[in-house]
């Protein structure tokens, strides 16, 4: 075969093996984007099965909530006593937005500063040993069912309280508060660490080159860089613990009144439905009080969840 012969077979063969990486390339290509196709399918379709779920919630709560509305026991719901059982009944609201408010703000005044406190301490302070032993002990913390931790505020908490002021009973708002407390914390404190930890390292190193100290480097730049964070962070405490229904059901003593002081027995939202729902009669007036009830949560939850977004976003656009 001639030179010019053997250079056109292997010309020949060369064209046939870039025709064939080009085939399979191309193969590779389609499959791909069919997969990409797909996983933003099932990813659309997890977030579309996700908005729907709360949608459905939303009406079915509403729906069950509206008879009592053509009801003259709806005339009750603005009262101040919480008397389902009695005749004529008394729906009154008023205990038991105060109970759960009370008893929110009680464990948020206790949470926000031992959890903000541990997350500066574990992001800027603690050594790297004693970092990876205490944010994964308190993560664990997140973990615990809410029916231990109401064992806990049962059986030390309360005989605590009582015998520290002198009390009738144990069974109190702080009681709630302090085991609430015990509950956000975990949250507050691993969010908050996170956000303080994002924050670049190079602002600590410029404002020490410019004379601040550690603890003042700290307070002026690392904390109010990562506010919307912590801003999250609380907000998602305060949703935990409004929420809560076993704990506050077991020590915060479950009575219908409008509370003066955190040294009396209160009775939240949750507990209410948790206790009642079991036991009440299908389509009775005091069936129906129980969904107005959830859905006076569901707008107080609701409303905490925006305004957490708004401030979020509001403290992003001034960072």
């Amino acid at each position: 075969m001639s030179p010019n012969g053997e250079n056109t077979a292997i010309t020949n063969e060369i064209i046939m093996c870039k025709e064939s990486l080009s085939k399979s390339a191309s193969k590779k290509r389609r499959i791909w984007d069919i997969t990409e196709k797909m996983t933003e399918g099932l990813l659309f379709l997890s977030a579309f099965i996700g908005v729907v779920t709360i949608i459905l919630i939303f009406l079915f709560l509403f729906k069950e909530a509206i008879p009592l509305m053509a009801d003259p026991a709806a005339n009750t719901l603005t009262s101040k006593n919480w008397y389902p059982i009695s005749n004529p009944p008394v729906f009154g609201l008023l205990p038991l937005i105060a109970g759960s408010i009370i008893v929110t703000f009680g464990a948020i005044v206790i949470s926000v500063p031992l959890g903000v406190g541990a997350a500066i301490y574990l992001a800027m302070v603690a050594s790297p040993v004693v970092r990876e032993t205490l944010k994964p002990a308190i993560e664990v913390l997140a973990g615990i069912p809410s029916v231990v931790v109401g064992f806990f505020g049962l059986a030390v908490l309360a005989p605590l309280i009582k015998d520290i002021f002198n009390l009738p009973t144990g069974l109190t708002a702080l009681t709630g508060a302090i085991t609430l407390a015990l509950m956000a914390l975990p949250t507050i404190t691993s969010i908050s660490e996170d956000a303080i930890s994002s924050v670049p390292r190079r602002y600590m190193e410029a404002s020490l080159s410019l004379g601040a100290t550690r603890w003042q480097a700290i307070k002026t730049v690392i904390v109010p860089a990562a506010l919307s964070g912590i801003t999250a962070a609380i907000m998602l405490g305060i949703g935990r613990a409004i929420g809560e229904t076993m704990t506050v059901l077991m020590v915060t003593g479950n009575a219908g009144i409008i509370p003066d002081t955190f040294l009396v027995p209160v009775r939240t939202m949750t507990a209410t439905i948790a206790a009642e729902m079991g036991e009440v009669a299908r389509g009775s007036d005091h069936y129906y009080a129980l969904f107005v009830v959830g859905a006076v949560l569901f707008l107080m939850t609701f409303v905490i969840n925006l305004v957490a977004d708004i401030v979020s976003r509001r403290m992003k656009e001034v960072e």
